[in-house]
This record gives C-alpha cells, sequence and structure tokens, in this order.
C-alpha cells in the first residue's frame, strides 16, 4: 500500500528507504534470530525492545509525508480531536514512559517470557507508545497541538532521562533481578547480572545518542520552516509594495 501510494505521488528515494528500514527493523525484532536470542539474553531483549519503541517508528515516520498521507489526513484531524487529552503530547510522555518501566516490573517482564500471550501484547504496548511517542515530533501533518519553541526539547528530555533512569539503574543493580534470566544456563558465558548491566547501558545509552540526533534534526528543520516562513513574508512584502 505504501509503495503504490508512494509511486503515485512521485515521493523520494530517502522516504521510501526510510520506511522500507522501519519495516525491516520490525521484521529484524519479530522474526529474525534477534527473538530467539532475546529469550536466553536479556541484552538481545532490551535490543529488541528499542527497535519496536525508538528505531523502527522513528525510520517509519520519516518515510511518510503529508501528500502521502493525504487521503487519510482528514480523518487522522477528526481522530485527534475526537481523542481528546489522550492526543496532547503529555499524554505521549506519559504511556511513554509508564510503558517502558511498568515492562521492566520484574513480575510482569518474566511473565511476557512465558506467556505468549502477554508476551505479544507487550511488543504490541511498545510499538503503539514508541509510535505515539515520535508522531508529535515526526508528524508531517500539523497538529493542533503542535510543539513549538523549546517544547520538542523539553518534550525529549523529559522522557529520555526518565527512560535513561531506568536503564543506568538495570546496569548498577547489585542482583540480576529477572527470574527468568536467572535459570538461564549463561548462554555465551555471561553471567545474568553482567547480562543485566548490559541491558541496562544499552538502554541508557540508546535514549542518550536518540535524543542527540532527534534534537539535531529537530533544531535544523525548525531553521528550514523559519527560512521558509521569511521567504513568504518577503514575497509579500515585495507584492504590497508592488501594488
Amino acid at each position: 500500500m505504501y509503495v503504490r501510494r508512494w509511486r503515485a505521488v512521485r515521493g523520494s528515494i530517502g522516504r521510501l528507504a526510510c520506511f522500507a528500514g522501519g519495516m525491516a527493523l520490525v521484521l529484524a525484532a519479530l522474526v529474525s534470530p534477534i527473538d530467539r536470542l532475546a529469550e536466553q539474553l536479556f541484552f538481545m531483549h532490551m535490543i529488541q525492545h528499542l527497535l519496536l519503541l525508538d528505531l523502527a517508528a522513528i525510520l517509519v515516520l520519516l518515510g511518510l509525508t503529508k501528500v502521502i498521507l493525504r487521503p487519510a489526513t482528514r480523518r487522522l484531524v477528526r481522530l485527534e480531536r475526537a481523542a481528546g487529552a489522550l492526543a496532547h503530547p503529555v499524554f505521549a510522555i506519559g504511556c511513554y514512559v509508564v510503558v517502558m518501566w511498568a515492562w521492566h516490573v520484574p513480575a510482569l517482564y518474566d511473565a511476557a517470557l512465558r506467556y505468549a500471550g502477554i508476551h505479544v501484547l507487550e511488543h504490541v504496548s511498545f510499538a503503539v507508545a514508541g509510535g505515539l511517542y515520535w508522531w508529535h515530533l515526526l508528524s508531517p501533518i500539523r497538529s493542533r497541538k503542535r510543539l513549538g519553541g523549546m517544547g520538542p526539547v523539553l518534550y525529549m528530555v523529559s522522557t529520555k532521562v526518565l527512560v535513561g533512569l531506568l536503564g543506568v539503574g538495570l546496569a548498577f543493580a547489585p542482583d540480576a533481578i529477572y527470574d527468568f534470566y536467572e535459570r538461564q544456563p549463561g548462554f555465551w558465558g555471561v553471567a545474568s547480572g553482567t547480562d543485566q548491566a548490559i541491558g541496562g547501558l544499552i538502554m541508557a545509552t540508546e535514549q542518550s545518542i536518540v535524543m542527540g540526533i532527534a534534537l539535531a534534526y529537530l533544531f535544523m528543520r525548525a531553521l528550514a520552516e523559519s527560512d521558509r516562513q521569511n521567504e513568504r513574508e518577503e514575497r509579500a512584502l515585495d507584492a504590497v509594495e508592488e501594488i
């Protein structure tokens, strides 16, 4: 469906590459050896989660444009209005942080690894929370609650710091806290405590790197929008002077 629409509007190769990359990351997370290794090692499970929560969502949204979404634009606007407070950026922050922290509560985390249905729910919640969170930053459709000024900075810092703290806590916990991985035979010769520390560091590092890159991208986009606005104002002034 995406490719058909992309061809119809003659979209850029870059947009297609981003969308295809996002889909490839979803496949890598769910149907590649990463999925099997996630049952053996905590840090591989962490990588799987971060692919769904951040990287795949970012690439998919970068692959979308207002023109590509045009058939659904009005429906999305109506949906935003109907959602009310659920469409507010503050809700997206809360959803992102709560989903990440809740699924790392030992009882829930171990249950997801033992029961397939709970594991599917976990992955769906990560994908939904990540998609909603990044939509407010990367959406090609102008929202009524669009973040402006320092909004994107506060939006990202407040979220990434809270999730990064979870990673730091996992990395420096004195003992392994997940019973499921403690019962594993030590795949790759990695002890459960070390495995957990690696996973926590991966989470904290990924949050910092993604935040830095995203803020740089948003800054460049804001500059480009400012330049376009200045050009429109100059053309309007020129038209007035000619009259």
